[in-house]
């Protein structure tokens, strides 16, 4: 390995473990209460040396974002590389979406507050990265309805734009996971009603795009 691509590697590496500090310091103390200084000492690095890697907070945390679409738009992309019917696709989709909000419930909470709070990071080519991420996970569901469509899975009558479809699938199934957040005694009151309305719900919004 030459000099150069040692170095490249080298400067990836620190950026990739401040970013690990960084999601540590955001998930424990939260994000309004996090500063620099606890993800620079979380880190083990100095201040100065941070701002030569992220220009601020804003910044890291739209690495940290990033690193959670890549995440999500991983299982999803495992999904549609299964040798299933497009009807059988959305539904592990959707079963994969909830064991995302399960399994890394701290990245599931942080895309849900990038979706309507947070502002960009203000670096472009971070922005864009996080655009075009967030658009493959969609683009991936969309892909799979066109599968349905094509294989006789799916009704034509009920998929007029696989997109739009996409965006009403994954919108209706992440307010029925919301619910499932609330407080146990309320709307749903144990973790084994919360599994049961996320089936139901899945099971119907797949039943509604079904050939018959």
């Amino acid at each position: 390995m030459s000099v150069r691509a040692r170095r490249a590697q080298e400067k990836e590496q620190r950026r990739a473990s401040i970013i690990d500090a960084a999601e540590t310091v955001f998930f424990e103390k939260g994000i309004e209460r996090s500063t620099m200084d606890d993800i620079a000492r979380a880190a083990q690095l100095s201040r100065g040396l941070l701002y030569v890697y992220f220009r601020d907070k804003a910044a890291i945390l739209g690495a940290v974002i990033l690193r959670a679409g890549e995440r999500l738009r991983e299982r999803f992309h495992e999904v549609a590389s299964r040798p299933l019917s497009g009807a059988e696709q959305i539904q592990a989709m959707g079963q994969a979406y909830y064991a995302f909000s399960l399994e890394e419930p701290d990245y599931f909470n942080l895309l849900t507050l990038a979706a309507s709070d947070l502002p960009m990071s203000g670096d472009p080519e971070q922005d864009a990265a996080l655009e075009y991420c967030s658009g493959q996970v969609m683009q991936i569901m969309a892909d799979t309805l066109r599968r349905g469509l094509a294989d006789g899975s799916l009704d034509a009558r009920q998929i007029r734009d696989p997109f739009q479809s996409a965006l009403y699938l994954r919108g209706a199934l992440h307010g029925i996971i919301m619910l499932t957040h609330q407080e146990a005694g309320r709307d749903v009151p144990d973790s084994a009603s919360s599994a049961a309305l996320v089936a139901y719900a899945m099971d119907r919004l797949g039943a509604s795009l079904m050939a018959h």
